[in-house]
């Protein structure tokens, strides 16, 4: 579908096409494990990737392509893969680019569950992270050696609701000669659209606000379709020749869609983190009302981060839709229709004082996510994030005084009056 469509149009058709066998407008759910050839000539072509089509749903589905080409189009990317979650997007998006001894240098400032996956699982792929503060730009770079295969950073990060300065690190990124992958959950492309300030690959967990209901797990990356990957020598997946694929080269033969075809073929083939067709339809049906459904997010983030600001019984509210906040001044470049809806609180009385307000809020779901349709919170420093050091929760936002607070779409003056009482309880 042209990109020339606007948002809102996009988020309703792109991929969305009349079901050629029965006409259905909705995309069906293609419930199915593999797909008949026409012929021995047809597999070959398809097995060989001379010829687009479907095999077996591990690689693709019509379902999940459908949801992977939306995606695609509201990033206003090359292409996508879909996956089972946010964090299989995020091995996927680093799988094409690593090799055992290379790194990845991240931001401090990411998702307690990316910084344990970086810290410690990937160590068990010979990879390993190095977590830098992006606002330093210069360490950034400095961070930078010839091991490293990727920068890696949140749009708006979670659970501060930081906004990164995307063109400033994409510009070092664009200066050593290394992919940005940006994680844009928090954001989506209602808000942020990476790749237009240099970003190489967007990750999504589409659990989050993409799919907006929780109802169902799944990841995307999405590829720009604009890294040279056969510059440098250093992604030799992407330009070397394959050994599972006759010595095809992925860059040289396939351009533009060289990620996505070898996340397909290789990366899902391989690892198996394949999303189900039933969930990417879900998926496909929340995206369709995502600007209606983030406008009112942001709305009611701005009204609720005013008015804790406000309240003696908090210290510090971390919106960057706030005029106080040191990262206000990026909002209208990075994320011009606002700062989304996630944000942190400190809360006076410290841990003991957050976990009561936790058990005090009534229309506040308690749960480990965000990005729901419905008003969320959660003690990171007791659950996502227990398992840093007190030194590394504080440097990612979420020390023992805070609340993460994912703001729904209900009316704003209950939302209000819920965290009220709740905090009348927790510091009485």
């Amino acid at each position: 579908m042209t990109k020339s469509y606007g948002f809102d149009t996009l988020q309703i058709h792109a991929g969305a096409r009349p079901d050629p066998a029965t006409g259905a407008r909705q995309v069906p759910i293609y419930q199915t494990t593999a797909y008949v050839f026409r012929d021995a000539d047809h597999a070959a072509a398809l097995f060989n990737l001379q010829e687009v089509g479907y095999i077996y749903s591990r690689l693709t589905n019509p379902t999940v392509a459908a949801l992977g080409e939306r995606i695609a189009a509201l990033e206003g990317g090359a292409g996508a893969v879909c996956c089972s979650s946010g964090h299989a997007a995020q091995i996927m998006a680093l799988f094409p680019l690593m090799q055992p001894g290379c790194n990845v240098v991240a931001s401090t400032r990411l998702y307690g569950g990316t910084v344990q996956q970086f810290s410690n699982t990937i160590r068990k792929f010979g990879w390993s992270a190095k977590f830098i503060d992006f606002d330093d730009l210069a360490a950034l770079e400095a961070a930078v050696d010839d091991n490293t295969r990727a920068i890696f950073c949140e749009s708006i990060a979670n659970p501060g609701g930081y906004i990164t300065d995307l063109d400033a690190v994409a510009a070092v990124a664009n200066k050593v000669g290394l992919p940005l992958i940006v994680d844009n959950t928090s954001a989506t492309p209602w808000l942020c659209r990476p790749i237009e300030h240099g970003a190489t690959l967007v990750v999504h967990s589409t659990t989050k606000y993409l799919t907006g209901n929780g109802t169902v797990t799944g990841g995307a990356v999405v590829d720009s379709g604009k890294f040279d990957w056969s510059a440098s020598g250093k992604f030799p997946s992407l330009s070397a020749p394959e050994p599972a694929y006759h010595g095809l080269k992925f860059h040289e033969a396939l351009g533009p869609m060289a990620f996505t075809f070898h996340s397909i073929a290789v990366g899902l083939r391989d690892l198996g983190m394949t999303m189900n067709p039933q969930g990417a339809h879900y998926t496909l049906m929340g995206i369709e009302t995502l600007s209606l459904r983030m406008a009112r997010h942001v709305e009611n983030a701005q009204k609720v981060a005013a008015w804790l600001e406000k309240d003696p019984r908090v210290e510090f509210v971390t919106y960057a839709g706030l005029p106080s906040s040191p990262y206000h001044h990026r909002v209208a470049r990075i994320c011009p229709r606002g700062a989304g809806a996630l944000f942190t609180v400190a809360i006076k009385g410290g841990y003991e004082a957050c976990v009561r307000m936790v058990s005090a809020l009534e229309l506040f779901s308690h749960v480990a996510n965000l990005g729901d349709t419905r008003s969320l919170v959660i003690h990171s420093a007791s659950t996502t994030h227990r398992q840093l050091s007190p030194e590394a929760r504080a440097k990612a936002g979420a020390g023992d005084n805070v609340l993460r607070l994912s703001i729904g779409i209900e009316d704003a003056a209950d939302i209000i009056a819920d965290l009220d009482q709740a905090l009348a309880r927790a510091t009485a």
